[in-house]
């Protein structure tokens, strides 16, 4: 028997290449999403698979249907775009996690729930554990994302603890790849559409500040071991660590400032002739980012394969085209 696989904001950027990757392992894949940051341009080459679904409907609302799995996947990422509608956004975290667990109650499904780093805040422990609980500004004006996902978290682990849905969550660290938002403000996209378009490249604050950047294919591997593991392997392992909730962060341990980004950015796109301009850090900005992957790579035997400069190489490839199309 086929598994069914629903993918909450599977038209976003993670969610279309999860999508095709479950598609290539043989699964009948729908796919929902209000399309509010994603487009049907990512999921343009699965919609003649006939195992391939796609639902127009923002996951606030209730829904329906019969799945072996749903990864919930549906909320603005960047500060551009969960900014633009900060109520949305929270809402979207809060009830769209709502009814993913609603809808896995009624019909045993396991629910695979895409959390993120932000949830640590500006951590001033570094690297960051999922033992760490974060140091988040509740009324900022990155609140609507960190705290929505935060609560989130909680909706799951209330879930398991008193329903026992199978739940198990991963938090996000910065990705990137193909199929990124042109214009979703992040750090990456910014720079390559910036040098591309033979632009001054613009980093706020000093460009002291780190991330961890992670290849969206590293990702996807991760999610889909994670998921595929056995409830009772998950449970084990969690408890041998102490853990009553599973969840791990999945990112790339590699660390480099902001302004190294930039400077291989320039590299890898010599025909750009701008130079680098600074503008005051946004209010909240994490000054350091790292993940601690010590138990994703017990659990899982996984770690990140792709290194930045190929990676960046592929983003800029993919970038390429659409800054071609806008000139």
């Amino acid at each position: 028997m086929t598994k069914k696989i629903l993918i909450t904001g599977g038209a976003g950027f993670i969610g279309s290449h999860l999508a095709r990757r479950l598609l290539a392992d043989g699964l009948e894949v729908t796919v929902m999403d209000n399309l509010f940051t994603g487009t049907k341009a990512n999921i343009y080459d699965m919609l003649e698979n006939p195992r391939f679904t796609f639902m127009l409907h923002d996951v606030t609302q209730p829904f329906w249907g019969q799945f072996d799995e749903i990864y919930n996947l549906a909320c603005p990422a960047s500060p551009i775009h969960y900014q633009r509608n900060p109520v949305e956004t929270t809402k979207t975290s809060f009830l769209g996690m709502m009814n993913v667990l609603e809808l896995a109650l009624k019909t045993k499904a396991r629910v695979f729930h895409t959390s993120t780093s932000e949830i640590y805040g500006d951590p001033v422990v570094h690297p960051q554990p999922e033992s760490y609980w974060g140091n988040v500004n509740t009324i900022g004006t990155r609140s609507c994302y960190d705290e929505g996902k935060r609560a989130a978290e909680t909706l799951c682990a209330d879930y398991m603890r008193e329903y026992n849905v199978d739940v198990r969550m991963i938090r996000i660290f910065n990705t990137y790849g193909p199929n990124m938002h042109p214009k979703d403000g992040r750090v990456i996209s910014n720079f390559v559409m910036q040098a591309l378009k033979n632009q001054d490249i613009t980093l706020y604050g000093d460009g002291s500040q780190t991330r961890s950047f992670q290849f969206v294919d590293d990702l996807i591997a991760a999610m889909c071991t994670f998921m595929n593991m056995e409830l009772q392997t998950v449970n084990t392992f969690f408890e041998s660590k102490g853990m009553e909730i599973p969840v791990l962060n999945v990112g790339n341990p590699d660390e480099y400032t902001i302004k190294e980004l930039a400077t291989e950015t320039l590299r890898q796109i010599p025909s750009c002739s701008g130079n680098l301009v600074y503008m005051p850090l946004p209010k909240d900005d994490p000054k350091r980012r790292k993940p601690d992957i010590t138990l994703a790579r017990e659990l899982l035997g996984w770690e990140p394969k792709v290194p930045l400069q190929e990676g960046l190489a592929k983003t800029i490839k993919y970038f390429s085209g659409i800054a071609l199309k806008s000139t």
